[in-house]
């Protein structure tokens, strides 16, 4: 719990992405936005190239010119000597977001034609796998674009520097599209990990009040996670006003993997790194940490069918930074030896509380799939999910899990 309450916040020395109780699974410090001059050609070419940039105008995605840009205009640059953890991480965004645009631009100009998404390219450039490589590397990541490291938490800055952390206050630093919808949908994200600060320290007290096997300070506890879930909740059911389901597609290409897609049936040569190729999942809100910290916590992880589709689960929860990798694993075990569950059902308040602990996981599980019918499946026939996972099963499998655990929770009752 000491790492939960980070001593040294302003650190750039230590990783920007431990978990705590007052940033959750934010980065514990704002998002580093402006490179140094040394960076300043990747800079510049990110800048260029949104489909809209931010004054309005084309840029290179929407012509079909930044894969010949980055042959042009951007050097190998050395990133060997950073040592800054923020500079760290905003270049690993950076260079995430180079290297998507640049492997997707054909599939993007083939789909808004054809409606297909055709092939994507089958070497990314040494310019950007040389030091995309070498800054996976000091984060203990995959060099490809990830929902925490790269496209939601790590791409986002106060408008207000001394404002809060809420819709209204805040603005994205990279883009693909540049839209309002792609603004809205990746806002939406960090507004509700906003919320995580609470939920870390919600979920000590849970386990503290198990260890002790202190049946009301569990009460205590499971109704202040309750109550930082249902504010998750209604933060997630915004993302309808917020984005537009119809426009998703306008940028869903570019957060696309190379694994399971068949854009890639060969994978991707990382020039200078590999000559063997490489193939990485895509971003993808299954990434994020909030859901499965509370599948660990109410014991619902092993209660997952045993299937292919949970084992993609398990395969998407290794795309997320080391930190929450660490802190989510650390609940699991931790929840597991404690019987977390157990000690709940025996009070009938606690186990009522358990019980819409699990329906708020429902929510939002049910709403994720909402999501996916009115996001994709009414707008693409493509089967597979940005993070390579089948489209028409794969949630439902979670879903189903919760819903069978609620199902006997109330018999218990």
């Amino acid at each position: 719990f000491e790492l939960l309450q980070y001593p040294k916040p302003n650190d750039t020395t230590l990783p920007q992405f431990v978990v705590g109780v007052k940033n959750g699974f934010l980065p514990r410090m704002d998002p580093l936005v402006e490179l140094p001059s040394k960076f300043s050609a990747l800079d510049n070419l990110l800048h260029k190239m949104p489909i809209y940039k931010a004054d309005g105008s084309q840029g290179l995605l929407a012509t079909g010119d930044f894969g010949e840009a980055v042959h042009k205009e951007l050097p190998l640059l050395d990133v060997s000597g950073v040592e800054d953890s923020r500079l760290i991480s905003a270049l690993f965004r950076d260079y995430t977001f180079a290297a998507s645009a640049y492997l997707l631009e054909p599939c993007d100009l083939n789909y808004r034609k054809t409606g297909d998404y055709g092939l994507g390219r089958k070497v990314l450039p040494k310019n950007i796998s040389i030091p995309l490589w070498k800054l996976a590397e000091k984060i203990n990541g995959k060099p490809f674009m990830e929902y925490a490291l790269s496209y939601a938490l790590y791409n986002w800055a106060r408008i207000d520097p001394k404002g809060p952390l809420d819709y209204e206050n805040i603005r994205l630093i990279r883009t693909f599209e540049g839209g309002k919808s792609e603004h809205g949908f990746v806002v939406t994200h960090v507004t509700m990990v906003a919320h995580t600060g609470d939920m870390v320290s919600a979920v000590h007290h849970v386990l503290q009040s198990v260890e002790k096997k202190d049946i009301k300070g569990l009460l205590s506890a499971f109704s202040e996670l309750l109550s930082v879930t249902r504010r998750i909740n209604d933060e997630m059911e915004t993302m309808w006003l917020r984005s537009n389901p119809q426009d998703y597609i306008k940028f869903r290409t570019f957060i696309m993997g190379i694994k399971n897609q068949p854009m890639f049936p060969e994978g991707v040569i990382y020039e200078g790194v590999s000559d063997k190729p490489q193939a990485f999942r895509g971003e993808s809100g299954a990434n994020d940490s909030i859901i499965p910290t509370l599948d660990n916590l109410l014991e619902l992880t092993e209660r997952m069918p045993r299937n292919p589709l949970t084992e993609i689960l398990k395969d998407f929860r290794t795309y997320r930074p080391q930190g929450h990798s660490e802190y989510v694993n650390w609940v699991e075990k931790k929840a597991k030896y404690l019987r977390v569950r157990e000690f709940a059902m025996t009070d009938p308040e606690t186990a009522l509380l358990y019980l819409a602990l699990l329906d708020q996981v429902r929510e939002f599980r049910l709403r994720h799939w909402l999501f996916t019918k009115s996001y994709i499946i009414a707008h693409t026939t493509h089967p597979v999910a940005t993070g390579g996972s089948p489209i028409v099963t794969w949630l439902p499998n979670q879903l189903g899990a919760v819903l069978d655990t609620m199902i006997e929770t109330c018999k218990i009752i």
